[in-house]
Formats: C-alpha cells, structure tokens, sequence
C-alpha cells in the first residue's frame, strides 16, 4: 500500500505529513470491478471448483475463498479488463495452496502418530507395574535393596557394585539372584 505523504522542508524536525489517507494512485471509477460483475461468474466459479476440488463441500469452500479474495482486492484491476480468467487464476492459486497445506498437515500427523505408537500403549497401566516393583524392591532387606538398585536401576557393573558396597563380586551376585526372586515373589502375589 502507498501513502502520499508531504516532506516540510523548512523544518528539520518535521513528522511526514499524510496527504489523503489510502488514497489510490489512479481515480476510483478507472480502477476495480463492481461486486456484480464478480457475483455473475459464480456459476462458472462453481464448476471449475467442482472440477478442481471433486467434492462439493471443498469446492463450495474454495468458491467462497476466492470470492472473498477477489472482492478485497478488486480495486487493483481495471474494468477493462476481462474478469474470468483472473478470478480462475486466483481460484486455481488458492487450490493448490490448500492442497499444499493439507499434505503438510497430513504429513505432520502421520509424523505424530507414528512418534505416539512407538511409546507404550498404556502409559498408567505401565506406571501402575513400576509402581509395584518400587514397592516389591522396597520389601527387600537393606543389603539386598542396595545390590538390586545399583545393578537394575543405576545400571552399575558387577564389579562397580562391589567397589561402590565394599564387598567381593559373589556377595553381589548372590544377593542380587535373591533379591530378584524375593520381587518375582511378591510380584507373583500382588497380580
């Protein structure tokens, strides 16, 4: 959009000054087509959007897009001008942008789907489970509870349980072996 404005030279400080605000370069009845002559290329507006879209509901929307498009910006055509095929170039514009956005919009959703698919189907029945092993790990005596954490849960070697504890490599290994199957035990139960 152009704006007029009037430069005051005499003054250094001086705010441009608006002439006429919005005020088109060339005088209104040269520029623009009358709404008519828009509303009377609905009917040909309607089939090519039929033919474009192949459903009615899509095609009643991209005529009403591209109504709505020609009528805010008519005033930047001249009346000699034939009609038809600019409101046929911004209907086929307005299609294909709508196609574009709707692959992107399906791509993303695919993209969604398949990152939620690849998690657990049921995330509470999962916390639910861990909740019981916390509670059946939380059952074991203190030496047991201490080999179970660091080797299943902070995920230690053997060796570096052992260091951490201060015990030899077999203490860990058979309070490990009974520590799981005192939570098999207690898991066994609760189910």
């Amino acid at each position: 959009m152009h704006i007029a404005y009037e430069t005051n030279w005499n003054s250094a400080h001086a705010l441009p000054q608006i002439r006429q605000p919005f005020a088109p370069a060339m005088p209104a009845a040269a520029r623009g087509y009358a709404d008519e002559t828009i509303v009377a290329e609905l009917p040909t507006l309607k089939r090519y959007a039929l033919r474009l879209t192949k459903c009615a509901h899509l095609a009643e929307d991209l005529v009403q897009d591209c109504l709505a498009r020609a009528l805010s910006r008519r005033h930047l055509f001249n009346n000699d001008a034939n009609i038809r095929p600019w409101l046929f170039t911004v209907m086929h514009n307005l299609h294909v942008s709508n196609c574009r956005q709707a692959t992107v919009r399906s791509t993303f959703a695919r993209s969604q789907m398949a990152v939620t698919s690849e998690g657990r189907e049921a995330a509470q029945e999962h916390v639910a489970d861990l909740n019981k092993v916390y509670r059946a790990i939380n059952c074991l005596p203190k030496e047991q509870r201490d080999v179970v954490v660091l080797v299943t849960l902070q995920e230690l070697s053997y060796q570096e349980a052992a260091t951490a504890l201060g015990i030899p490599i077999g203490t860990v290994m058979s309070r490990l072996a009974r520590g799981r199957e005192k939570i098999r035990t207690i898991l066994k139960f609760e189910s």
